[in-house]
């Protein structure tokens, strides 16, 4: 019984959850790391994924449901909070487990991982719930408090989002972020076409829609990507619709030598890559086991010859290739990747409202000293995963001010995305296409 417990779905998402809150993991790196490790059915698989990912997207309304039980209890040992609150989204999210089997398992889990004591408390409290159910949220007079509780998106994130945008787009973008996110491809035109792209993912039976966003994209709405032999040979990149628009966005020429400043892990240069002819583009990432998976990445999409990777801290470029060396420079800049909450839902609570200004503060260090890399006439183009405007909107400010040989040109792409917009960047929002957030912002070296 001990060594089926630990090898449960039910064991295991505690454990992950745990791994996830304690230590700063990724969930989807670790989730498809257990999965692989314990190969388990996709049955299992599916459940692992849908209690790790609903207790992640629900952490708040599971925490304000599950406090009045545990209100005497001020320090729980961390694993027991995540056995109490799994244990609590699958009574209230998923229908079709009975209680009893949630209960059973909970309850033989914590005697695994703990003691007596341990047992009875967790046997106590979710006894408790069943008997007593849970409070409401309507019982929460402040407007902000509910919202955050409702999307489990913390207070100052839905403060801060309802300044930049308004209460109703801020609703929108809230209510879009715990839905499943696409599995979306981005298409290697230097090896195929999309028409043979098509016909070969329909004889694997794997199952697609156009994307509305870029025509270079497809949504995979049935099948494993990663298996699919169009995937192994080059001819798909894993890649959401949203990321594919920076380099349309880019207007890179068959000629052009181009820099990726902050390249890692290489699916932006493999596109960039995809559209030279004579030239070349220049990777670079600060560590060296990510410049690798450029180099990976490279070979695999068979653009390998196009691409020079090399370890370097884009904040010291300037030190390394002369003044005037590149047409275009993309700088797809670390952020706080709030634009990717439904992939990652774990990154709104761990990042907090200083952390925008600090990495504002890199963003901009690093756009300072690529700026002289830049060609009269060249782009510099400007990128983040974030929906925020302190690391967006704010930084394209700073560095016009700073730089005035810049100017900041309208981004355009293929589908004339939001075309009509009164702003030269685009900005993407989780509820605008159900693709990621994200930022461009396209900058023209005027001399």
């Amino acid at each position: 019984m001990t060594n089926e417990i630990q090898q449960s779905v039910r064991f295991l998402a505690v454990e992950l959850l745990t791994r996830i809150e304690q230590e700063g993991a990724y969930s989807n790196i670790v989730l498809d790391q257990t999965i692989k490790r314990n190969t388990l059915s996709k049955r299992d698989a599916h459940l692992l994924t849908n209690i790790v990912y609903g207790v992640l997207q629900n952490r708040l309304l599971l925490e304000y449901w599950l406090e009045p039980f545990t209100k005497k209890n001020k320090k729980i040992t961390p694993w027991v909070k995540q056995l109490l609150l799994s244990a609590l989204y699958q009574m209230k999210f998923l229908d079709k487990i009975p209680n009893h089997a949630i209960l059973n398992e909970s309850i033989e889990i914590a005697k695994r991982k703990g003691h007596d004591g341990i047992r009875k408390f967790v046997t106590g409290i979710l006894h408790a719930i069943l008997r007593q159910g849970v409070r409401d949220i309507n019982e929460v007079s402040s407007d902000i408090v509910k919202m955050s509780l409702r999307d489990s998106v913390p207070e100052w994130l839905v403060k801060k989002l309802i300044k930049q945008n308004g209460t109703a787009k801020t609703t929108s973008i809230l209510q879009s972020i715990n839905q499943q996110p696409h599995q979306t491809v981005r298409i290697n035109f230097s090896s195929t076409s999309k028409k043979e792209v098509m016909a070969a993912l329909q004889k694997e039976k794997v199952e697609y829609e156009e994307s509305l966003v870029t025509p270079s994209s497809l949504i995979i709405t049935k099948g494993f990507i990663p298996e699919s032999e169009s995937y192994q040979q080059g001819d798909l990149i894993v890649q959401d619709e949203s990321a594919t628009l920076v380099v349309e966005s880019m207007g890179v020429q068959p000629q052009d030598t181009i820099l990726d400043a902050c390249a890692a892990p290489g699916g932006k240069t493999v596109h960039i890559a995809e559209k030279l002819d004579s030239g070349k583009v220049t990777a670079l990432d600060i560590h060296k086991h990510k410049v690798k998976l450029i180099i990976d990445n490279a070979s695999r999409c068979g653009v390998a010859d196009k691409v020079n990777a090399m370890v370097m801290d884009a904040r010291k470029s300037d030190e390394f290739f002369a003044p005037k060396t590149f047409d275009k420079v993309l700088v797809d800049a670390p952020c706080s990747g709030l634009g990717l909450l439904r992939r990652k839902p774990e990154i709104r609570y761990q990042k907090h409202e200083q952390d925008l200004l600090n990495l504002q503060r890199v963003q901009l260090e690093i756009l300072n000293k690529v700026a002289g890399l830049v060609k009269v006439g060249g782009i510099l183009t400007y990128s983040t995963c974030s929906i925020m405007n302190e690391e967006n909107h704010d930084v394209v400010e700073h560095f016009l001010k700073e730089h005035t040989v810049f100017e900041c040109c309208k981004t355009m792409t293929v589908n004339n995305i939001k075309g009509d917009r009164n702003t030269q960047t685009l900005s993407i929002y989780p509820d605008d296409y159900g693709s990621d957030g994200f930022f461009i912002a396209t900058l023209k070296k005027l001399r």
